[in-house]
């Protein structure tokens, strides 16, 4: 007796199989919900973007016309590097956290490498410092991508060295000495402002992988007598340390060390608390060279007053605040001490830079994260918040409020209105 075989059960001959179960799990992880913490970074982030577009467009279009530019030609390449970047931020967030850890050496290696070409005819000198190159007819500066290379590699070794952190010879090498040949590369190019948020930021990735103090207090005290033997070792930065500490008055040094610092500081007084409105400024006429670059802050003070620099100092704050409940909430030593270094750069970047507008440290040429005039530093914070975004996507989501019955309140709610 000849058996036959049962059909399997599927779509009638002729008609193609379509497997509506695989297609549903695949559309349930792309449109599942994110953390809190995503939200808060995404839109932070977006919200700094675009507020410094609209500010480094106030503050350059002057100067571009007394160029022979167009009102817009400086800030139309801001903007392409942010429709790159933003783009770009959301597709890094797709990437897994392993993916981070198996680039971490290549992505150091790359970066330092980048930035030895600043010592070869490629190199540009801006202002005193070499850490350029020019591709395209733009002017690139490698150094920002050593920043987010340098915290994941950090994150990367510390993770791997998780149960031998309470000795300080594995707390400090390799990373210590692989990071100061990074540090190094760009200091060579006198560029000291970077130098000092690259050891913020390494002492930052140290103090957030759990190190004991004491171990800590060796690469601080270290870095400390690094940045004093980088400062004081060179005429020009010796004299604008000792201007900020002179009883004198400002026109003591107008002409030579404190020029553009004196007139942020007039502008931000002329802003008020309301500020003289947006695009009526009068020092970017001329009276601050680098109003667009490292002293928009001043822009945005006297154009928007207290409450504009209030609004920029509030979105610096959430950012701040959603990294460090994302650092509270995951158990990956690797998501903490990676976000812990890319914080503490931006954070300290920002401090540094308001409080060079404010004449509170000496001139160091950071730019404002987010907000300042340069493609390279933007793009590379930004692509910091897609690491940051990766992170976020691994925090569990809290689960939707049930009612008495177990379903969701939102259902039982729909029932009773039906």
């Amino acid at each position: 007796m000849t058996q036959v075989a049962a059909r399997p059960k599927g779509p009638p001959d002729g008609e193609p199989r379509v497997d509506g179960l695989a297609a549903r799990v695949r559309l349930g992880r792309i449109f599942r919900p994110v953390s809190t913490e995503f939200v808060l970074i995404a839109s932070s982030a977006l919200l700094l973007t675009v507020f410094g577009l609209v500010m480094v467009l106030s503050a350059s279009s002057a100067n571009a016309v007394q160029q022979g530019m167009g009102p817009y030609s400086i800030v139309l390449v801001q903007a392409l590097v942010a429709a790159v970047g933003v783009p770009l931020m959301f597709v890094m967030s797709r990437f897994p956290v392993g993916f981070w850890k198996r680039i971490a050496w290549p992505l150091l290696i790359v970066a330092v490498g980048a930035q030895m070409l600043v010592f070869t005819p490629l190199g540009v000198e801006n202002d005193g410092n070499t850490n350029w190159l020019r591709v395209a007819g733009q002017l690139v500066q490698p150094s920002e991508f050593i920043k987010l290379s340098l915290a994941i590699f950090a994150g990367f070794i510390l993770w791997r060295k998780q149960h031998l952190l309470g000795r300080w010879k594995h707390v400090l090498i390799p990373l210590f000495p692989v990071a100061l040949l990074a540090i190094g590369s760009v200091y060579g190019g006198g560029d000291l402002g970077t130098s000092i948020v690259l050891f913020l930021l390494l002492l930052g990735t140290m103090f957030f992988s759990g190190v004991r103090l004491r171990i800590l207090l060796v690469p601080v005290l270290l870095i400390a007598g690094a940045v004093l033997l980088f400062a004081f070792t060179n005429e020009r930065r010796r004299m604008l340390i000792l201007n900020m500490f002179s009883t004198q008055s400002d026109s003591s040094c107008y002409l030579d060390g404190c020029y553009q610092q004196v007139h942020a500081i007039w502008g931000m007084a002329n802003g008020g608390v309301f500020g003289v409105g947006l695009g009526n400024s009068r020092e970017k006429y001329g009276w601050l060279p680098a109003a667009s670059n490292d002293y928009i802050f001043a822009i945005v003070g006297e154009e928007l007053g207290l409450i504009g620099c209030a609004l920029v100092l509030a979105l610096f704050a959430l950012f701040a605040i959603a990294v460090f409940r994302m650092i509270r909430r995951t158990d990956d030593l690797f998501i903490r001490v990676t976000a812990g270094g890319i914080v503490v750069w931006i954070l300290s970047q920002a401090l540094i830079n308001i409080g060079v507008v404010l004449r509170v440290f000496p001139v160091l040429g950071v730019p404002l994260p987010f907000m300042s005039q340069g493609g390279t530093s933007l793009l590379s914070v930004l692509l910091a918040c897609g690491v940051l975004l990766s992170f976020a996507r691994t925090l569990p989501v809290p689960a939707p409020r049930t009612g008495a019955a177990g379903a969701p309140r939102a259902a039982q709610a729909g029932r009773v209105r039906s």
